[in-house]
């Protein structure tokens, strides 16, 4: 019997079990991060409206008390899902332009870098920011 492709099959289970252990991490994909400019980053604080570098709008919900340079953000969508429960309509104007409604996620927070804060676009209302402030770990 010819065993001479035993060293092939090896080679190519090691190589697998090299790439499934080093690289092949399960999870959400990471982002890379975001490219820091000369001087601190900006300045977010806990009840503000920003737009990121990509785009998306955000609350703040706090800040600096997750690891260092990251905040703590909940999502600001157009669109309304009422089978959330954490799915909170925000005032017409607040967060979208031509006075529509947008609707914010504070059943899903996230942290971003600090680094990734682009425009300051305003602050939510009071009211508002006491019905949040504790879903997110606002403070």
């Amino acid at each position: 019997m010819d065993t001479s492709w035993w060293p092939a099959v090896v080679a190519v289970v090691a190589v697998t079990l090299v790439v499934l252990v080093a690289g092949g991490r399960a999870g959400r994909p990471r982002r890379p991060p975001p490219a820091h400019g000369t001087g601190p980053p900006p300045r977010p604080r806990a009840g503000e409206l920003w737009v990121l570098t990509d785009g998306r709008p955000c609350l703040v919900l706090a800040v600096g008390s997750v690891r260092g340079h990251r905040a703590r953000v909940a999502w600001i969508t157009g669109k309304y899902d009422d089978r959330r429960a954490g799915v909170i309509a925000l005032p017409p104007g607040t967060a979208a332009r031509g006075g529509r409604t947008s609707f914010l996620e504070a059943d899903r927070p996230d942290e971003v870098s600090l680094w990734e804060f682009r425009t300051r676009t305003g602050t939510l209302d009071p009211a508002v920011w006491d019905e949040v402030k504790g879903l997110g770990g606002g403070r």
